[in-house]
């Protein structure tokens, strides 16, 4: 059976899974997939997988968490994404957008 994260992408699932590992922060099951697919939407899904493959394991979570906040920045603040909501002192809306439902 697929994770969440590739059911989303429509990619089999196995022990090797790279986009697995990524999501374990992620408590609620829709939430990662909800997540996977908007990462997914803004970075294309060949370039998500080839991102998380070039890092190794351990850093694989933080990098996701990374490409997910510039996602959110990017939809909020398409010009600056999230560096730009940081320097503005607006990190909260960056930080609050994944909750919204």
């Amino acid at each position: 059976m697929s994770c969440n994260g590739c059911r989303v992408l429509r990619k089999g699932c196995g022990e090797s899974s790279i986009i697995c590992s990524c999501l374990l922060w992620i408590e609620r099951p829709e939430s990662q997939g909800n997540a996977t697919g908007f990462v997914a939407e803004f970075f294309g899904r060949a370039s998500l997988m080839s991102f998380i493959s070039a890092v190794p394991e351990p850093q694989r979570s933080a990098l996701f968490k990374s490409l997910l906040f510039e996602a959110c920045g990017r939809k909020i603040n398409p010009v600056s994404g999230a560096m730009g909501l940081l320097c503005s002192d607006n990190w909260h809306l960056c930080q609050d957008h994944p909750r919204r439902p």
